[in-house]
């Protein structure tokens, strides 16, 4: 039977490109959907290996403060079994809530749901009902899942789309979807869990290139930013009401909504210089997505200081704003979190 290491929670990851580290190198998807070519990568890792990113994505310093060793991507072909005993990462760049957005492209929650089933089987085979049944029940799980919904059907060819229905309509869809995902994990025995809201889609430098000079005022008014904010009420509803129906149950949630609006807004309260335009593109605000010349432009500059930057390429973060708001997730004060923050997820004894 498995060694167990002393005392440690084991930390789950559920959802998109703000936690993938590396998923999607292992399926037949297109470049839109992988970040496995420089000069992703160079800031930290030197190599380019899946992350959307320069460097770590928020998951990476979540495990990181968690003194976890790195949280390996489920498909990856040379992990070991034992390393599960800590977690695994099943995000997906492109991934949504929904079977419909990016569909035989990305890896869906539900597919993110069924893997996370066959780990825990393993984890039942080789540790027991009564060991695996307390790391499930101290594990914590994390969700980034629900952007892609919504903007997915604005910009790519990729996504089928759900507009025959009412904007309410669509977002109960989605949130159904993640309700359905949740109680899953609850059934198996998990009792803590960490999520980003929806960022406000219209306002990254991707969507905000197709009307050069967009304010955040006006992108806030657009149609995707208005899924969002429904959506991000919605789950803040069911989390609460979860907390009340199911013994044990506890979240946190960061409001990366606003969190993220106030990085754009206000960079230099923040350390940082520019909060609008991308680090790596082209077009209007570095937003056309051309970054290492591999997705149809091969032409895209790069900006001298990385570290200064809010959005890496067109739609993701830099290693240091991913780093900022791991931060407030891990010990953000109720300004910016919901119920709990993760250390206390982590640490506390329920």
């Amino acid at each position: 039977m498995t060694r167990l290491p002393e005392n440690h929670i084991a930390l789950f990851i559920f959802g998109d490109s703000y936690f993938e580290s590396g998923n999607n190198n292992y399926i037949n998807t297109t470049t839109f959907f992988q970040a496995n070519f420089p000069p992703y990568g160079e800031t930290f890792f030197k190599y380019a290996n899946g992350r959307f990113s320069d460097g770590r994505v928020i998951s990476d310093f979540i495990a990181e403060y968690a003194k976890l060793p790195p949280i390996p991507p489920f498909l990856h072909p040379e992990h070991r079994d034992d390393e599960y005993i800590y977690g695994v990462n099943f995000a997906s760049a492109g991934a949504g809530a929904l079977a419909e957005t990016n569909p035989g492209f990305v890896i869906g929650l539900k597919t993110q749901s069924l893997y996370f089933a066959q780990v825990i089987k393993q984890w039942r085979l080789k540790l027991g009902e009564e060991k695996a049944n307390k790391l499930l029940s101290t594990a914590v799980y994390i969700f980034s899942i629900g952007g892609n919904d919504y903007a997915a059907p604005f910009y790519t060819k990729f996504s089928n789309g759900l507009f025959p229905y009412s904007k309410q309509k669509f977002v109960d869809f989605v949130i159904g979807n993640i309700t359905t995902a949740i109680k899953e994990i609850y059934i198996e025995g998990g009792r803590k869990f960490g999520f980003l809201n929806v960022l406000p889609p219209d306002c990254t430098p991707f969507l905000r290139r197709f009307v050069n000079g967009t304010t955040i005022e006006e992108c806030l008014e657009k149609e995707a930013s208005k899924l969002a904010r429904l959506h991000n009420n919605a789950l803040l509803k069911v989390l609460q009401d979860f907390e009340k129906q199911l013994e044990g149950f506890k979240y946190s949630i960061l409001n990366l909504y606003d969190a993220l609006l106030q990085l754009m807004k206000y960079p230099s309260k923040y350390g940082f210089e520019e909060g609008n335009v991308a680090c790596c593109g082209g077009g209007s605000y570095r937003g056309d997505f051309s970054y290492g010349g591999k997705r149809g432009i091969e032409e895209y500059e790069l900006c001298n200081n990385v570290r200064k930057h809010v959005y890496f390429d067109s739609s993701h973060l830099t290693e240091s704003a991913a780093e900022h708001f791991a931060q407030l997730m891990w010990n953000g004060s109720n300004d910016v979190i919901d119920s709990y923050n993760l250390e206390q997820l982590f640490l506390k004894t329920f």
